[in-house]
C-alpha cells in the first residue's frame, strides 16, 4: 500500500521475514547416533565401489616375485590402467590362475556356512581376499610375440630379441661348454607363441617361481588370458620400511 509520499510500507516484512528464520532455527540436528547407520552404509557403499572398479589391497604369499615383492608385502593393485588398453611387458599384475595353475589352490573360505556366507560378503568390501587362486607376476611377452629361453648368453627372447631383465633375484646356472637343462631343472623353455589377448608372465625370482613355464603343457601352452587380469600392482603400502611404487619395466625396450 502506497503512502501520501508516493513510497511503499514494507513494515510487516521484517516480522515474516524474523518468523521464517525462527522456524528454520528450530529444526534440530540429528544425534550421532541416528546418523551413524546412515555413514555406515555410504562409507560400505563407496568401499564396494571401490574395490568393484578401482582396486584393492592383496597380500603377497610367497617368494616368487622377490626381491620386488616379498611375502608378507601388502600391494594395491588397480584396474584403472586397462580400462580401454592391455596389459603390457614389464607390467606386474595379478591374475586368476588358469584351471592348470590351481592344483595346489585352498578355499580361504571357512567351513561354516555361516562364517562362510559373512566372509564372502565382506570380500566385496575388500575386507576379506576373494576366494580366489589369485597370483602376481611379471609380463614378459603379451599375444602375437614369440617368447623362449635361451640366447648365447642365457637370457630370455622375445621375437628373437634377448631381454636384459635388471630386476631377476635368482636363475638357473647357465653354461656356456656343455648342454643347459630344461625348466623346471634349468633355463630352457620354447620358443612358445603367445594366443592373441593371453599373457606370458613370469616371476622375479625365476628359479623360485611356477609361472607360466610350469604350465606349458596345458591347452593355453603356459599363457594367461587377459580377462583374468584383476589389475596392475602400483604400490606397496605395507610394511612402512618397504612403502613406494611398483614400477614398470619393460625389458623389451632395454
Amino acid at each position: 500500500m502506497a503512502d501520501e509520499s508516493g513510497s511503499v510500507s514494507v513494515s510487516d516484512s521484517g516480522d515474516d521475514g524474523g518468523r521464517r528464520r525462527k522456524k528454520r532455527g528450530d529444526k534440530k540436528q540429528r544425534p550421532f547416533w541416528q546418523e551413524l547407520p546412515i555413514l555406515v552404509v555410504i562409507a560400505a557403499v563407496i568401499a564396494a565401489l571401490m574395490v568393484t572398479f578401482v582396486g584393492r589391497p592383496y597380500v603377497i604369499p610367497s617368494q616368487s616375485m622377490e626381491n620386488t615383492l616379498l611375502i608378507g608385502d601388502r600391494i594395491y593393485v588397480q584396474k584403472i590402467s586397462y580400462y580401454g588398453s592391455k596389459p603390457g611387458p614389464g607390467d606386474v599384475v595379478v591374475f586368476v590362475g588358469p584351471p592348470s595353475w590351481n592344483g595346489h589352490y585352498k578355499s580361504v573360505r571357512s567351513d561354516n556356512s555361516v562364517v562362510r556366507g559373512i566372509q564372502n560378503f565382506l570380500s566385496y568390501f575388500g575386507l576379506v581376499p576373494p576366494d580366489e587362486n589369485d597370483l602376481v607376476k611379471r609380463v614378459i611377452a603379451v599375444g602375437g610375440q614369440t617368447v623362449q629361453c635361451c640366447d648365447p648368453q642365457g637370457r630370455v627372447m622375445v621375437d628373437g630379441k634377448p631381454l636384459d631383465e635388471p630386476y631377476i633375484k635368482k636363475d638357473y646356472p647357465w653354461y656356456t661348454d656343455r648342454p643347459n637343462a630344461v625348466y623346471p631343472a634349468g633355463r630352457v623353455f620354447g620358443p612358445v607363441k603367445v594366443p592373441e589377448g593371453n599373457l606370458w608372465v613370469m616371476g622375479d625370482n625365476r628359479n623360485e617361481s611356477a609361472d607360466s613355464r610350469a604350465h606349458v603343457s596345458d591347452d593355453l601352452q603356459g599363457t594367461v588370458p587377459g580377462d583374468n587380469v584383476r589389475g596392475k600392482t602400483v604400490f606397496k603400502i605395507w610394511p612402512p620400511n618397504r612403502m613406494g611404487p611398483v614400477k614398470t619395466q619393460n625389458a623389451q625396450e632395454n
